[in-house]
């Protein structure tokens, strides 16, 4: 697989002062209170930049209101479905509208875990084995093979939800008939993937640069919702504490994985390292959390840019498709 990277091509910070800049938040997803705590540090970090801002809630407008507002160009920070699978920025792209983070097909690829999974293996990037479960077909005789052919513990996770939304683990049938229930409300193909027993890093990509790997430690069973967005617990490594090899290994595979999907301008990768010490892709977030205590910005502050310099840098990489 090619490891060549190309040029990004960058607006300059004085043309982006004169522009009328939206920043897409809310929407209807099951993320939407995350987008919204997002939306609105992003559009304050802008304006910080010198940037005119305006908090555009997809929910409440319809793309005829969005033309009649003469934007010049979005920040999407939009999470889940609408936002982050490729729904609005084909829309941007019919209103002939820049736009920040990957384009249509990164965006859905990239959403999408069991396609993102088949690509990472099509690749000979390493990733947990896996397989799929469909609502349509599904019997709860298959259980007992599922569990066996994963190693016997599994993590069941819809294939288009964000946050950990929808995710269990389980190591019984019951667990494991209870788990796909779940997950089937959310979507009618679901990811199940073989237990890595190990630490949890992600490494935040901006352009075709990965920032420093951040380590993520929590007391409860898995890094889960409450994990990132509730708990007092969960504590953040940046630097993470690897040696410069596994540092250098790890953001290698962040930009291989980054580019096997069509990912681009911004986005975050996903890690666990199993027993064996081997790296084990899990997925590829577009439009990850953007508050000032998420996880890029973190990043991104070791790296040596502030928060305002970073959406602001995220803005200048949203040329048009």
């Amino acid at each position: 697989m090619s490891n060549t990277t190309y040029p990004v091509k960058e607006v300059t910070v004085s043309q982006l002062q004169q522009e009328n800049v939206a920043v897409l938040y809310g929407g209807n997803s099951a993320e939407r209170e995350v987008s919204l705590n997002s939306g609105r540090a992003v559009a304050e970090g802008l304006k910080r930049a010198g940037i005119t801002v305006e908090l555009i809630d997809t929910k409440i407008m319809t793309l005829d209101e969005l033309k009649s507002r003469k934007i010049d160009r979005a920040f999407i920070a939009l999470h889940g479905r609408g936002g982050e699978d490729g729904c609005v920025q084909g829309a941007l792209e019919y209103l002939n509208i820049p736009y920040t983070g990957s384009n249509v097909l990164g965006s859905s690829l990239s959403m999408d875990k069991i396609r993102s999974k088949q690509i990472f293996k099509a690749c000979g990037l390493p990733t947990a084995p896996f397989i799929v479960a469909d609502k349509e077909s599904y019997e709860p005789i298959l259980l007992k093979k599922m569990l066996v052919d994963l190693g016997g513990r599994v993590m069941v996770k819809p294939a288009n939800e964000g946050s950990s939304i929808g995710m269990a683990q389980a190591s019984t049938e019951e667990q494991l008939h209870n788990a796909l229930l779940e997950a089937f409300g959310f979507d009618n193909q679901v990811l199940l993937e073989a237990w890595i027993d190990g630490p949890e890093y992600t490494v935040a990509v901006i352009g075709t640069e990965a920032l420093p790997t951040i380590h993520m430690k929590t007391p409860r069973e898995f890094y889960d919702y409450e994990a990132k967005y509730q708990s007092k617990s969960t504590e953040y490594f940046c630097p993470s504490g690897l040696n410069d090899d596994d540092e250098s290994d790890i953001k290698a595979l962040a930009i291989k994985a980054f580019n096997a999907t069509g990912a681009s301008g911004w986005g975050r990768v996903d890690f666990m390292r199993n027993e064996n010490k081997q790296w084990q892709i899990l997925e590829i977030n577009t439009v990850p959390g953007m508050t000032e205590t998420s996880l890029v910005p973190k990043a991104a502050k070791v790296h040596g840019l502030n928060f305002s310099e970073l959406v602001t840098k995220i803005l200048q990489l949203s040329v048009k498709k």
